[in-house]
């Protein structure tokens, strides 16, 4: 069965730009969702990433797909999730992009800069629409509010698992998780390491993989 699993996930942070040489994002490093793809290649899985601009390194045997937007994100994701049978939404999205982005840098000495934003397209939402037996797994940063916030989001986006953190885990070898399931688990996994959540993370989506479930084709 290992063989047969496809796994896709998506790492890292996105960027909108402001202009040609500003843009919004975070601290993601990506780091996360290569842990997440060593663990599936360790298990014998095929594995898909794609992901905006990243300091982690991918593991060997992972597939790259580099991108920028967050909608890059979705339509390259778009775009190899229907030959796949896990998606895991672990990028750190940015939620708003600009209006409009300038042509050209603007200067400081134009006086104040008003930049109205706009929502990015959401990710987990879009690609939910078309989940059939897949199992889709997210993550939720809450700055308050951890378990509801991650229960929300769970609802909200379809999910069948969703790990929640605090931002202390941004950027740090190890953090505080909670593993929340569409079947009712709420499990207090306590501070692990990136790699022991993924261990975790992939032996409760294997759990929720049917065993005669049929592979979606190749992402290789």
């Amino acid at each position: 069965m290992a063989r047969d699993i496809r796994v896709l996930v998506t790492a890292g942070p996105t960027r909108e730009h402001l202009d040609p040489v500003r843009f919004l994002s975070n601290a993601s490093t990506g780091a996360q969702g290569a842990a997440l793809a060593e663990e599936a290649l360790a298990r014998g899985f095929a594995v898909d990433v794609v992901h905006g601009p990243i300091e982690a390194a991918l593991p060997p045997g992972a597939r790259s797909h580099p991108v920028v937007s967050a909608l890059e994100m979705l339509e390259a994701a778009r775009s190899l999730h229907p030959a796949c049978d896990v998606l895991i939404g672990a990028a750190a999205v940015s939620d708003f992009r600009p209006r409009e982005a300038a042509p050209r840098k603007v200067r400081r000495g134009g006086g104040v800069w008003t930049v109205e934003l706009v929502p990015t397209a959401d990710i987990l939402l879009e690609l939910g629409k078309a989940k059939g037996t897949r199992v889709h797994a997210g993550f939720a940063l809450e700055t308050e509010d951890l378990v509801e916030g991650g229960l929300r989001k769970l609802r909200e986006k379809g999910l069948d698992w969703l790990v929640a953190n605090s931002p202390e885990a941004i950027g740090a070898a190890a953090g505080r998780y909670w593993l929340l399931g569409a079947d009712g688990t709420r499990e207090d996994l306590g501070q692990v390491t990136k790699r022991e959540l993924a261990r975790r993370l992939f032996d409760a989506i294997l759990g929720t993989l049917s065993a005669d479930q049929a592979p979606g084709g190749s992402c290789r």
